[in-house]
């Protein structure tokens, strides 16, 4: 009976590791087909067969396509805090912070972190018009993005060194535009001038917002 209990829970947890890895293994190719292929792409048969796993474990780890779908877009989030938010966190708030915010997402893109080019752009636009959950959660996604953005902005705003009459929210969408405009034309014209024109027009935007003009890192600092 002792050897029963003391080896019971290490065969659990060891089935739990087993699962996690699988798992993780499993979103890092979902990740990778969602944002070529759309979330549609993605089918529980077809990556047991690309990864040689079994059908059935696929199954018992996610239980049907859209939990698939919605796993795969919370990896996506995961992946993109750290590639687009994270190193932002020991800047202080100002003009700067929002020019590199920009210059990151912008080399973001561009190094394909995602092979299709930002996840949430594509994967926006195939579920831009439908309803349910994957909707939903591509939708928070977008509007937590936009809000740090926008508080970012309003950050460099209080500090003073954006003008005091600067329209938060306008400024925002503008500079999101021209990030996923940027995007798109690189992915469907394979075309990467297009990252350079985003960051000069963002550089634009802000020199005219600027309190001073000299607090906003010159173009060449741009990672693109």
């Amino acid at each position: 009976m002792a050897r029963t209990r003391t080896s019971g829970p290490a065969r659990t947890d060891g089935r739990v590791v087993r699962g996690n890895q699988t798992r993780r293994l499993i979103l890092a190719r979902t990740v990778e087909i969602a944002s070529v292929e759309g979330l549609e792409g993605l089918s529980l048969g077809r990556l047991a067969s690309e990864l040689e796993l079994s059908k059935s474990g696929v199954f018992a780890l996610f239980g049907s396509k859209e939990e698939l779908q919605l796993a795969t877009v919370r990896a996506a989030v995961k992946i993109y805090v750290e590639h687009v938010l994270r190193p932002m966190e020991e800047l202080p708030a100002g003009i700067a912070r929002v020019w590199h915010l920009c210059t990151g997402w912008l080399a973001y893109s561009e190094g394909r972190v995602f092979p299709g080019g930002c996840f949430f752009y594509s994967a926006s636009a195939e579920f831009g018009a439908r309803s349910g959950k994957v909707h939903d959660a591509l939708a928070d996604a977008r509007a937590d993005w936009l809000a740090y953005v926008g508080q970012t902005i309003e950050e460099a705003r209080t500090a003073g060194e954006l003008r005091a009459d600067t329209d938060v929210p306008q400024l925002a969408f503008e500079i999101h535009s021209f990030l996923e405009a940027a995007n798109s034309e690189s992915v469907l014209l394979d075309d990467f001038s297009c990252y350079r024109r985003a960051a000069k027009a963002v550089h634009a935007r802000l020199h005219a917002a600027a309190t001073d003009p000299e607090l906003l890192p010159e173009l060449s600092t741009a990672k693109v």
